[in-house]
């Protein structure tokens, strides 16, 4: 599908929207009121939502809880251990994007009472609060993967992109070496719940796509070992992506969930319904498993039974984002146990439903706005292209440009979305202004 000069600067402008990002409609009349909100983490989805409370309340007494003082921007992690950004590209300060209004108190939470509406920190602190907003974010449980510390990560062909921005340039390196050299790569992702789920697609292609490019593809092998019986939740999204991994060569394989690293033998143990297998690797990019925070599944928050029981997933209605138990409780982002959602631009579409629905419980009204599972994921499939995947609940499809961004298709203009724009629609979104 060919795109206009017209049209490209026209899709640059309104890069918001295909992202998922698009600007934030005129801002309602500030509420006033004295009610204590608490929100538990600031990342992405906490000091998106800070902001968009700043804004929306006057009076309310806003305290964040975080003890990382680094924000990540962790849509870049994968551009990072592509060699095409550096390290410090996904790094900045926490405190640089709160409103100055709140309060953020520089410590992790060690323990949540629901029950009794407060919340106590690793220094000992209690505070109490009239609401709370969960955006603790996700685990990654490292510790599952027996034989695997993240100081193996940049060595002996062992990457790992989800662990931060100088562990996703250690990866970069790793990857680098392993396409110029050739051997086995292997690719795959856990059977938990996880960020992006496209993410462990993304870099198999981009190691497939480096090696064509130094000519060394026949130096290797590269193999996907999915941990069920497709490679990605949504059914079309899938077939997709079966014909590209069938077009690129790769082997595959299924109901493969990895359980250890054997670094001194290069391989990698999986249990399968057969039981333990072991494949080998030159080059792996290591994902673990990922659940809630500690803290969370110690308290009374997460489900009860059913598949994400076990995970610690936030019991919430899928809609409104509001927990069942416990009216006063909302969780946004990664957290939230829902059937889809746990992206960037997901974090967008969510923040203004807790918005609506926190200020009219303050108000003594009902909140309106529903959250539809959307779920955006820019997939490379190659340097320079990409497929720009929107869903929602019921595994629609959503494109934000039907008919003119096809979204199955490896398009230029996809992946300028990714390298370009959704930073800085990113950024506009942590300010509550997208």
């Amino acid at each position: 599908m060919k795109t206009s000069r017209r049209q490209f600067f026209g899709l640059a402008a309104g890069a918001a929207a295909l992202t998922g990002l698009q600007a934030a409609p005129a801002r309602a009349a500030k509420v006033k009121t004295r009610a204590k909100i608490v929100i538990l983490g600031a990342g992405a989805a906490g000091t998106a939502m800070a902001n968009r409370l700043d804004d929306r309340l006057k009076g309310a007494e806003i305290t964040l809880i975080d003890g990382r003082k680094q924000h990540w921007y962790q849509p870049g992690f994968t551009l990072i251990a592509s060699g095409l950004k550096p390290a410090d590209y996904s790094v900045t300060q926490t405190p640089d994007w709160l409103p100055r209004s709140a309060k953020l108190i520089p410590e992790y939470v060690a323990e949540i009472d629901p029950a009794a509406k407060k919340v106590m920190t690793a220094g000992g602190a209690t505070v109490e609060y009239d609401y709370l907003v969960v955006a603790l974010g996700i685990k990654l449980d490292w510790d599952a993967i027996e034989g695997f510390s993240l100081d193996m990560v940049g060595e002996n062909g062992i990457g790992a992109v989800y662990a931060g921005p100088d562990y996703a340039a250690k990866t970069w390196k790793a990857m680098d070496r392993f396409t110029d050299e050739g051997g086995e790569g292997l690719f795959y992702r856990p059977a938990t719940e996880m960020k992006c789920a496209g993410a462990p697609l993304k870099y198999t292609f981009i190691t497939d796509d480096y090696a064509r490019r130094k000519d060394t593809r026949d130096k290797m092998n590269i193999t996907y070992a999915a941990h069920s019986k497709s490679f990605f939740g949504v059914p079309i999204v899938n077939e997709k992506v079966r014909m590209l991994f069938e077009d690129r060569g790769f082997e595959t394989t299924f109901d493969h969930v990895l359980k250890s690293i054997d670094p001194a033998r290069k391989l990698a143990t999986f249990s399968t319904p057969e039981g333990d297998t072991e494949l080998p690797y030159d080059f792996t990019n290591v994902i673990p498993p990922q659940v809630a925070p500690d803290v969370i599944r110690n308290s009374d928050l997460p489900w009860q039974d059913g598949k994400w029981a076990a995970q610690g997933w936030l019991e919430v209605d899928k809609y409104n984002l509001q927990h069942v138990r416990y009216p006063e409780v909302f969780a946004v982002g990664d957290i939230a146990g829902v059937p889809k959602g746990k992206t960037a631009a997901s974090v967008k579409w969510q923040v203004p439903v807790v918005e609506d629905h926190l200020v009219a419980a303050i108000e003594g009204k009902e909140g309106t706005k529903l959250y539809n599972g959307y779920t955006s994921c820019p997939m490379i499939t190659r340097i320079g292209r990409a497929m720009l995947v929107e869903f929602d609940y019921n595994n629609n499809l959503v494109p934000s440009f039907p008919g003119i961004i096809a979204p199955l298709e490896e398009l230029w203009i996809s992946w300028l979305m990714k390298e370009v724009a959704l930073k800085a629609t990113y950024n506009a979104m942590l300010r509550g202004k997208a």
